[in-house]
């Protein structure tokens, strides 16, 4: 296997598919191999949720963009034929939808092969994974740190070069957060541009949506060639563009009018968070794009109570709707500090007050609109400091407040759930490393839609400063 694991040292998932394709490599040796390195640093990162080399070694050959290439699936609200779907949580038990979420549909039909479920927080309302059922995720970087939430799991598994890129879902930042503490790119896209179904019609109010942490800038735009288009019936539809996203990296990439915040408002910022973007803009300048310094143009701490008038209800009903289906209600004990402390305070809102946060949100996506028509992009920091140690952002029991959860958690991320509300697609791209050898992620913004924009400047920078070859001390490589 020494050759193959070679192969899988240098290449992202498009190589190793064309590996395939020529015949150099057979997916059975890429699931073997895939599935060696998982269980090299598996238990250094306890990022499984559930192992599925079985099913994995029993499924049809598929051709496709990703053919014989293997990954994993988030274990949240991405239901599987062959998986138990915890969501992190102890109230689930071994539940197993038995059918497939429609991403996983499409990533199946593209040819990858599923080795594993990845761990995620319960309900995925951390931004660390670690949960009572689970344990604790671990950061490749420093097994001291979290590898962030809530797909800290597949970001773990990635980062440690096991897979090329792993399947992620994101409601409030859970793709961006972990690929910034991973030092991975991690993409958010637009609001119903990749379908949420058949389970689910819009995840917590519409901020809920899918798509994947990777290496390479060129397999997140494959990726999302594969998984983009609604899915039959769905509420949102975002534009779609004729020329594919991986095509598009091949464009020139004009100068653009980037808009730099370094403030969050109540929560400051470490050195080290505020010299990462700065590092980040002064990379765009020397690109040829111009930055302007501008003030965050949200209220934040108003923004996170709106949030959590759409997340605990959404949370409580679905948490009812699991002790309907097995017929006694789920009791406080079987879930977490977090999700407890949400449900008390904000899960039996009224209706008019559930609505007036949705309405907050769709008037924040129309302020927001108006302020990029002066800038194509806005960038922030992803974090406002560090990855945090194991146990940091999980202090609290039960009894702590609302205010006190926001505080802990969101003060650690303000900057990410604001454009799960407006529905603009958002990405981290790890461009910084702190004197602790931990990355610290950038995050950019885009209209509406125009997830090209994006795509292009990350490969741009990509190219301007690789990070594929940043490996973490913690990895499954074969040297």
């Amino acid at each position: 296997m020494k050759d193959i694991h070679s192969l899988m040292d240098q290449c992202d998932g498009i190589a190793l598919a064309e590996q395939v394709k020529k015949k150099e490599v057979t997916p059975k040796e890429l699931l073997e191999a895939s599935i060696e390195r998982l269980e090299k640093v598996n238990p250094s990162i306890n990022a499984v949720a559930e192992k599925l080399y079985d099913s994995a070694r029993e499924a049809p050959a598929t051709t496709g963009a990703f053919e014989g290439v293997p990954t994993l699936v988030k274990d949240l609200f991405a239901p599987m034929q062959e998986a138990r779907m915890s969501n992190g949580s102890l109230a689930l038990g071994e539940a197993r939808p038995g059918l497939d979420d429609s991403v996983v549909s499409r990533l199946r039909a593209s040819g990858l092969r599923f080795i594993g479920t990845s761990t995620a927080p319960e309900f995925g309302i951390s931004y660390t994974t670690e949960s009572t059922r689970f344990g604790a995720t671990r950061n490749p970087w420093n097994l001291d740190h979290s590898a962030g939430g809530s797909s800290g799991g597949a970001a773990a598994i990635v980062a440690a070069r096991v897979v090329p890129f792993a399947h992620g879902n994101d409601g409030g930042g859970s793709i961006r957060v972990p690929s910034s503490c991973c030092g991975l790119f991690g993409l958010k896209p637009s609001r119903g541009l990749v379908p949420s179904g058949p389970l689910v019609g819009e995840g917590w109010g519409g901020m809920g949506c899918v798509h994947a942490l990777t290496i390479s800038v060129r397999d997140s735009a494959a990726l999302l060639d594969v998984v983009s288009g609604a899915d039959l019936g769905a509420p949102y539809a975002a534009p779609t563009q004729q020329m594919s996203y991986l095509n598009s990296l091949q464009q020139t990439v004009k100068p653009l009018r980037i808009a730099l915040v370094e403030d969050a408002g109540p929560w400051p910022l470490s050195a080290e968070a505020l010299a990462s973007v700065r590092h980040t803009a002064k990379l765009c300048e020397s690109l040829g794009h111009s930055v302007e310094i501008v003030k965050f143009p949200v209220d934040l701490p108003s923004f996170f109570s709106s949030a959590f008038d759409v997340i605990a209800p959404n949370t409580l009903s679905y948490v009812q709707l699991l002790g309907d289906m097995r017929g006694a209600p789920v009791k406080d004990e079987e879930l977490e500090a977090g999700t407890r402390i949400i449900l008390r305070e904000r899960g039996n809102i009224s209706a008019v007050k559930y609505t007036q946060a949705i309405e907050h949100f769709h008037r924040l996506g129309r302020e927001m609109a108006g302020f990029m028509q002066n800038f194509d992009v806005l960038l922030t920091p992803t974090l406002t400091r560090e990855p945090p140690k194991i146990g940091d952002i999980r202090t609290l029991d039960a009894n702590a407040s609302l205010d006190e959860f926001i505080q802990q958690s969101h003060g650690y991320c303000p900057f990410t759930a604001v454009f799960n509300s407006t529905g603009q697609p958002a990405m981290s791209v790890p461009l910084y490393w702190t004197q602790n050898n931990l990355p610290l992620g950038s995050q950019f913004v885009g209209r509406f839609g125009e997830e090209s924009t994006l795509l292009q400047l990350a490969a741009q920078l990509e190219q301007a400063q690789p990070w594929a070859n940043n490996i973490p001390p913690t990895n499954a490589r074969s040297k």
